[in-house]
């Protein structure tokens, strides 16, 4: 079987995605890659499924409402969020916000970004053109958990005019429980690989 063959088949099983968000949490805890720091909470001596992690939001003013309710889910959640966006009384431009999100990545000084505009192209655009930012613009809760997996995105980047609440939750629930090469051990030397190589194309 070749590569691709391999790949379509493996991802279909290591999606692992349901209406109600239970993702392979044991492993996705277990398994964490090391260039992903996601500090972890144990209950009675034993890992749970609650990881708790430094996450940057950032969003135009077209997301604004869409925004502030993921910050209150994960907030509740016990994350760490820090809100560099458009608020109810202040406009920030997906051009400006962006970056300030794009740079408290590359400094570490949190573990993931969630970006906010209109379709979530723009925000995309922008924060690609930052090193060891991998930013994902996407449109579906399983593209959200493989951006993760084949690509160790970073950046979940959405669109207002196409998520609603409800699935934009389930989305940024995947994306920060799933670890790069999660469900596709046979195809990790290569997708490490990749990765690597991707970051150092810099035309």
């Amino acid at each position: 079987m070749n590569r691709r063959d391999f790949l379509q088949s493996t991802v279909v099983a290591a999606s692992g995605i349901s209406l109600f968000g239970t993702i392979s949490g044991a492993r996705s805890i277990l398994d964490r890659d090391s260039s992903s720091p996601t500090p972890s909470t144990q209950e009675n001596g034993t890992m749970n499924e609650i990881v708790t992690m430094k996450i940057v939001i950032a969003a135009d003013p077209f997301a604004v409402a869409l925004k502030d309710a993921l910050v209150a889910y994960l907030k509740d959640k016990g994350h760490e969020v820090t809100d560099v966006g458009s608020t109810a009384t202040k406009e920030v431009a997906y051009f400006d916000c962006c970056p300030v999100a794009c740079k408290m990545l590359q400094e570490k000084k949190v573990d993931r970004a969630i970006l906010f505009c209109g379709t979530g192209m723009g925000m995309s655009v922008i924060a690609n053109r930052f090193p060891g930012v991998v930013a994902a613009c996407v449109e579906s809760v399983f593209a959200a958990k493989m951006c993760r997996a084949i690509n160790d995105a970073n950046a979940l980047c959405l669109g207002a005019m196409i998520w609603g609440e409800w699935m934009t939750k389930e989305a940024v629930d995947v994306f920060l429980q799933t670890q790069f090469t999660e469900g596709l051990d046979p195809l990790a030397d290569f997708l490490k690989e990749a990765a690597a190589t991707v970051e150092r194309i810099r035309p």
